[in-house]
C-alpha cells in the first residue's frame, strides 16, 4: 500500500472569485463540486494523474493571519516570459510581496487574498512540469520531512540536504514536492495543505495506520461526519487522507 499526493486544498474567503483567478493565472479549468468548494485542473485531465497537482479551494471565514507555510512556484522558460507572466498576473489580481527575500532571481508574489506563490527565473529542472514548477514546504528539517514523505507516498526522493530536499511523482511526470529550511515555526492551522490519496483497492483504515506507523499524528479534531482523514505530519503539517481512487 501506499500514497500519491494528487492535490492542494487552500481555504478561501471567497473560493469562486480565487478559483478564477489561479484558473486564470495556470490556464485550467473550473469545476464546482458544492457550494463552496472549487475544484481547478488542467482541461482535459483525467484525475488523478501525476502529471498535475490539482487544486481544491474551499470556503472558510477566518482571514489569513500569517505567512503560509505551503506554496506554489510556477516555472517560466524565459526572462521574457517571466516578466510577462509576472505582469499578466498583476492584471488579474496578484501583488508583489516581501516576505524577506532580500536580492533573488524569482519574483514572490501573492494571489488576491494574500497567499504567497513565487514566479521562478527559468531553471531546466522545472522544463517539463506544467505551469506549477512545485508545491515547497517550509519546515525546520528537510531530511526529517523526506524521509516521511518518500514512505509515506510511491514519489521519488531526488535530493537531500540539511536546507533543501525534493521529490517528484514516480513517473518523473508534473511538479516537485520541495521541502526549504525556514526559521519559522508553525503557529496556525495550515491554510494551504496537501491532500494525499491511495491507489484503487487499498484500504484507507490500513493506509491510515501505516501512516501513523511512520510518525503521523491526530490534530485533535472531530472527524465522525467525513469520509476522509485528516492527520499531522511530523512537524505539525494538517493533511488528508482521502479515499482510495
Amino acid at each position: 500500500m501506499t500514497t500519491r499526493l494528487v492535490q492542494i486544498n487552500m481555504k478561501a474567503l471567497d473560493d469562486t472569485a480565487l478559483g478564477r483567478f489561479w484558473a486564470e493565472a495556470l490556464g485550467w479549468g473550473v469545476d464546482s463540486e458544492a457550494p463552496g468548494v472549487t475544484n481547478l485542473e488542467p482541461v482535459g485531465f483525467s484525475y488523478p494523474d501525476p502529471t498535475a497537482i490539482c487544486i481544491d479551494l474551499i470556503a472558510r471565514p477566518e482571514p489569513k493571519t500569517v505567512k503560509n507555510r505551503v506554496h506554489l512556484d510556477l516555472a517560466t522558460t524565459s526572462a521574457a516570459q517571466q516578466a510577462e507572466l509576472v505582469a499578466r498576473l498583476e492584471d488579474l489580481g496578484a501583488t508583489l510581496a516581501d516576505v524577506g527575500q532580500g536580492d533573488v532571481p524569482w519574483t514572490v508574489m501573492a494571489d488576491p487574498e494574500g497567499n504567497e506563490f513565487c514566479v521562478l527565473e527559468p531553471r531546466p529542472v522545472y522544463g517539463d512540469t506544467g505551469p506549477v514548477a512545485a508545491v515547497v514546504v517550509d519546515c525546520t528539517d528537510p531530511r526529517a520531512m523526506a524521509r516521511f514523505w518518500g514512505e509515506a507516498t510511491d514519489w521519488t526522493v531526488h535530493e537531500v540536504t540539511d536546507d533543501f530536499a525534493t521529490m517528484r511523482s514516480a513517473q518523473g511526470v508534473g511538479p516537485y514536492l520541495e521541502f526549504v529550511r525556514t526559521p519559522d515555526t508553525k503557529t496556525v492551522w495550515n491554510r494551504v495543505h496537501l491532500d494525499v490519496r491511495p491507489y484503487p483497492g487499498d484500504d484507507l483504515a490500513a493506509e491510515e495506520a501505516r501512516l501513523r506507523a511512520l510518525g503521523a499524528t491526530d490534530p485533535g479534531i472531530d472527524q465522525s461526519d467525513i469520509s476522509w482523514r485528516v492527520l499531522v505530519d511530523p512537524e505539525g503539517n494538517e493533511f488528508c487522507l482521502l479515499a482510495p481512487r
